[in-house]
């Protein structure tokens, strides 16, 4: 599959800040590959268990955190509408939910546990400046949460992209109906501390 670009809907991108437009910060496909974003071994697999649970609509972001062997430790799906793509807003919608989910892991060293992100938006599979400001906010988000920064993942009517990765398919898309969960297995919930100091389960939050 071709990793094609959409044309910029003003102007064009600077260097001087990292990756930024007059839209924000965001990511260009060129950095996004430099930064050496690990591959999903079974991209289809999480892509039709993140669809299932979570049944995207447009405008749907749903972030999801792995673990060892791609096992499924938590995820949260929201609406987010922004009159301009800026990788600051989206940074701190994405850390929100990975708060409410999951405990952090600042006091590793290395991350053991990675955050993949999966938009559904409209138009095609190719890069827009909206993806780019999702990929900076993915990478930052996961900086500040102590997680590996994963692949992302657009879902369109033409079907899903890694993008990238230059792998996707058909199925899912944004107009596909959910499917039973299959094979996309979970660890057993963590628990999560209150402001109390009680412990909770870790829910698998859906914020709409």
């Amino acid at each position: 599959m071709t990793f094609g670009f959409a044309p910029p809907a003003t102007a064009s991108l600077t260097t001087a800040t990292g990756g930024a437009s007059r839209h924000g910060r965001l990511l260009e496909p060129s950095e996004w590959t430099a930064a050496g974003v690990p591959l999903l071994r079974n991209p289809r697999e999480v892509v039709s268990g993140l669809h299932s649970r979570h049944s995207p609509e447009p405008s749907t972001a749903v972030i999801a955190v792995l673990g060892p062997e791609e096992r499924l430790v938590a995820s949260a799906s929201f609406v987010q509408r922004s009159a301009s793509a800026d990788g600051w807003e989206y940074r701190n919608a994405l850390l929100s939910r990975l708060r409410r989910v999951i405990p952090h892991d600042l006091r590793r060293r290395t991350p053991v546990r990675t955050a993949v992100l999966m938009y559904c938006r409209d138009g095609d599979e190719r890069w827009t400046e909206e993806d780019g400001a999702w990929m900076w906010g993915l990478r930052d988000a996961c900086t500040l949460h102590g997680l590996r920064c994963g692949a992302y993942i657009t879902l369109t009517r033409g079907g899903w992209q890694v993008l990238g990765e230059g792998r996707g398919g058909r199925h899912p898309s944004s107009e596909s109906r959910p499917e039973r969960l299959g094979s996309m297995t979970e660890i057993a919930p963590l628990p999560l501390s209150t402001a109390g100091g009680a412990v909770e389960p870790l829910r698998r939050a859906a914020a709409r």
